[in-house]
């Protein structure tokens, strides 16, 4: 019998990779660019559509390249991509603007206005308002670049974009689609009160017909075939947005654990047999065909670190010596080492919209590294913010966090969170685990197992466990604390603070 692998196409909002792996769930390789995204100004973050075919097509006959797969051996893709966020395409099903992503913040004054009415919707989509769902975004494009508006032919969600880029197929994945505040959680279908709420009923006839996860929703197409070496014909799963992969890849199926997320964005999930009540921070969304999953999430994760790493870098970069160099460092220090604290809102917040990345409690003998670890327990007290809320959501407590994402690289940063949120923390083998969950959905989707668990305990394996230090946890509760309060002091003051478009030129 010949061998069988699976292609994954992960578009994340920082990078983008093409993965292959094989029916153990070992990955065999990887190609990975940078997504190519646009920053105009400060609050909108783009993505030049046509240079990321290039470069996904590109990085699919690399990756087949460097691991000597046939592509006759691929026997199914599964596409990954971040949530949120816009891809459009116009009425002719062609590429005609940039993609918006999901850390993009033009529209946050508008979501900021239609979550102070979320009642007359929660009940509907069981989803909070967020700047950059697409409904919120659409409305931003109506009232701010209407000559793009009325080119719009489809609008669709960045994995099922790849997916298109693939196939020539325009549908939308229902889990994702739900996350982006366009579903109605008890039909699974689109509802026009959602539409009618953001002030774009005409929106109805972009949106196209919704796919479930795990099924096989359409081809390789001759021309993707042609460019990128793959066969025609090779079939194409609806695919999972990022937090569905990144739960699946963790293995967090039942409720004995919670998903946890460390990239870009904070990411904080468990599964539940419907949808939670109302609650602050609390959003839920469709995963597969039976279950919801409840998330509390913001962009205030990792992503901070390496920013603030070239920022105080003299050649403006950071790099793999940098960070073996930090984890070093970080064996030997613990909660006492610095009292400065670090709010890691560089892309975004989890508390005041208008909240700002700031260091606070500098003196004149603190040192560089102080400021690092302030970073790195920052991103971890954001976290257990989401954590805190998801545990009042739920009636029992997880017996451990699955944590993966750039972080989960970090032992000395896995027991911090361990240590901060007072839970074990576990880490799956292998680096790239959004995409090991798009490989479970693939073995799934083509009948090698006969359920999503089954795939998922053959696939799957727990590297290492991390169990709070009662001490630290003490003190790590005293710190945070006083983050809290810190935060709460400055909710309202951090809009007096940001400069003017004028200002900020003078």
């Amino acid at each position: 019998m010949a061998a069988r692998y699976f292609l994954i196409l992960d578009n994340g909002g920082t990078n983008t990779r093409a993965l292959i792996f094989d029916g153990e769930g070992a990955q065999v390789g990887v190609s990975v660019f940078d997504t190519p995204w646009i920053q105009d100004t400060p609050e909108m973050r783009e993505i030049d559509l046509k240079g990321m075919r290039d470069s996904l097509f590109a990085a699919i006959r690399q990756v087949l390249d460097k691991t000597g797969v046939a592509p006759k051996d691929i026997a199914c893709i599964t596409c990954v991509g971040h949530g949120k966020g816009l891809y459009m395409l116009d009425k002719n099903g062609q590429i005609f603007c940039n993609g918006i992503l999901s850390t993009d913040e033009r529209a946050k004054a508008l979501a900021r206005s239609f979550e102070t009415r979320i009642e007359e919707i929660y009940p509907i989509s069981h989803q909070h308002v967020m700047a950059s769902q697409s409904p919120v975004l659409l409305r931003w494009i109506k009232d701010h670049d209407p000559e793009r508006y009325v080119n719009i032919g489809s609008v669709l969600s960045a994995k099922d974009f790849v997916r298109y880029l693939l196939t020539g197929g325009i549908h939308q994945e229902v889990g994702d689609a739900s996350g982006n505040n366009l579903i109605n959680l008890r039909t699974r279908n689109y509802d026009d009160r959602l539409l009618a709420f953001f002030g774009i009923s005409e929106a109805a006839q972009w949106l196209p017909d919704l796919v479930e996860s795990a099924d096989i929703v359409d081809k390789v197409d001759a021309e993707a075939a042609r460019e990128t070496g793959l066969i025609e014909g090779t079939p194409v799963t609806g695919g999972l947005f990022d937090i569905d992969a990144g739960t699946l890849g963790s293995g967090a199926l039942d409720h004995n654990h919670y998903s946890v997320i460390a990239g870009t964005w904070s990411i904080n999930t468990y599964l539940s047999k419907a949808p939670t009540a109302r609650m602050p921070g609390i959003m839920n969304s469709l995963f597969l065909k039976d279950r919801v999953l409840v998330e509390a999430s913001s962009p205030t994760s990792s992503g901070n670190l390496s920013r603030i790493l070239r920022l105080l870098s003299p050649d403006g970069k950071d790099s793999d010596e940098d960070y073996q160099r930090l984890e070093a460092n970080l064996k030997h220090e613990d909660a006492d080492f610095t009292q400065v604290l670090y709010t890691p809102f560089l892309y975004g917040s989890n508390s005041d919209p208008d909240a700002m990345a700031s260091f606070v409690g500098l003196e004149s003998t603190t040192t560089r590294m102080q400021l690092i670890r302030a970073v790195y327990e920052g991103v971890v007290f954001a976290h257990r913010q989401h954590i805190d809320q998801l545990l009042s959501s739920d009636s029992t407590r997880p017996e451990s966090l699955r944590v993966c994402g750039g972080a989960a690289n970090s032992p000395s940063w896995m027991q911090m969170f361990a240590d901060i949120l007072g839970l074990p923390v576990e880490t799956i083998k292998g680096h790239e685990i959004t995409g090991l969950g798009g490989a479970v959905l693939s073995s799934y989707a083509t009948g090698e197992y006969a359920t999503l668990q089954q795939a998922a305990d053959h696939m799957i394996h727990v590297d290492s466990r991390f169990e709070p230090d009662a001490v630290q946890h003490r003190k790590y509760d005293e710190k945070y604390g006083r983050y809290q309060t810190l935060l709460d002091a400055l909710n309202g003051v951090w809009s007096k603070l940001q400069a003017t478009p004028e200002e900020g030129t003078r």
